[in-house]
């Protein structure tokens, strides 16, 4: 294959291309960014083609937002086999972890560097969902399930913008997708497994500090859509509690607000900015509380709570 002609989409390099891409340093388009990833091995490249084949790649001269180097731990003298590290833009180890945790750390070093350089955005830690009618914005603490739901709408006719960052751009709030692989953590595996035989679940990744994770991979017509904005419309605020009945509630929006600051990456560095947003988010949303313990349960009072905004 001539390299120079190579395909739009990931997918389509043979595993030898893309290594040697890889080695000089291969650039992706993930959401409004672009991603350089580069590496030697060639299990990083078959990595890369089971994990992320529906990505498209972008020319190699691109200036990178992000970038990431994954090697051999250069620190831990003969561990460096069975150990790795990523390096960002200077060089400098950023992370080490055995390397059967590579996926994992690929997907949390993108999670700072977006978090702590993506300013031109009011960022929140929420995910964010789409259908015909808007946005459905679900800021949650660790623990409360936001993952887990994102994974069961998304393959319920909702569009997957992103499980973890609601990037805001301007007056208009439009949301900008960033459609990543999902980290379902611990029993949410099983339920996603049970529930979406369909899903395409990476193997476990035990002993993290998270626990296990399985890095859920969407489905390709939602990278194909990651260009699309949508208008905010719904915000909830869900908790998974074990055997909880569904239970429904109006949010206060001065709670609402509250909610949205303390969930940004960036609301202070945004200043007078970033208030603006957040007051005109708290404006255009409607608010509300979940408490859930049955995803399709839950699913269907989400659709129905849309519906209702729309109209």
């Amino acid at each position: 294959m001539d390299e120079e002609n190579a395909p739009a989409w990931l997918r389509d390099l043979p595993i030898s291309v893309l290594q040697r891409r890889l080695q000089r340093g291969l650039r992706c388009k993930v959401g409004p960014f672009v991603v350089c990833f580069q590496g030697q091995e060639r299990s990083l490249a078959e990595r890369f083609h089971a994990h992320y084949p529906n990505y498209p790649l972008v020319d190699e001269n691109r200036f990178a937002d992000v970038k990431l180097q994954i090697r051999r731990n250069p620190t831990l003298g003969r561990q460096r086999w069975t150990t790795r590290a990523i390096s960002l833009e200077d060089g400098r180890v950023f992370t080490t972890f055995p390397v059967a945790a590579t996926l994992a750390h690929i997907e949390w070093s993108m999670n700072w560097a977006v978090a702590n350089r993506s300013h031109h955005f009011l960022s929140l830690h929420a995910g964010v969902m789409a259908n015909e009618h808007g946005a459905l914005i679900l800021p949650a603490n660790p623990g409360a399930g936001k993952s887990t739901l994102c994974a069961y709408l998304m393959h319920r006719g909702w569009r997957l913008l992103s499980d973890e960052f609601t990037l805001l751009r301007d007056a208009n709030l439009a949301v900008h997708p960033f459609p990543r692989l999902i980290p379902l953590k611990n029993r949410s595996i099983d339920v996603i497994r049970e529930l979406v035989p369909e899903a395409h679940l990476a193997p476990p990744i035990p002993g993290t500090h998270k626990g296990t994770i399985s890095h859920l991979r969407p489905p390709d017509v939602h990278l194909r859509a990651m260009h699309e904005t949508a208008v905010p419309r719904l915000m909830i605020f869900p908790k998974y509690t074990a055997g909880a009945k569904l239970s429904i509630s109006p949010a206060a929006r001065a709670d609402c607000f509250v909610q949205i600051t303390q969930n940004s990456f960036n609301y202070t560095l945004r200043g007078e900015e970033g208030f603006r947003m957040a007051v005109a988010l708290t404006e255009r949303v409607q608010p509300y509380r979940l408490e859930y313990s049955d995803l399709p349960e839950a699913a269907q009072a989400i659709d129905a709570l849309m519906q209702e905004a729309a109209a």
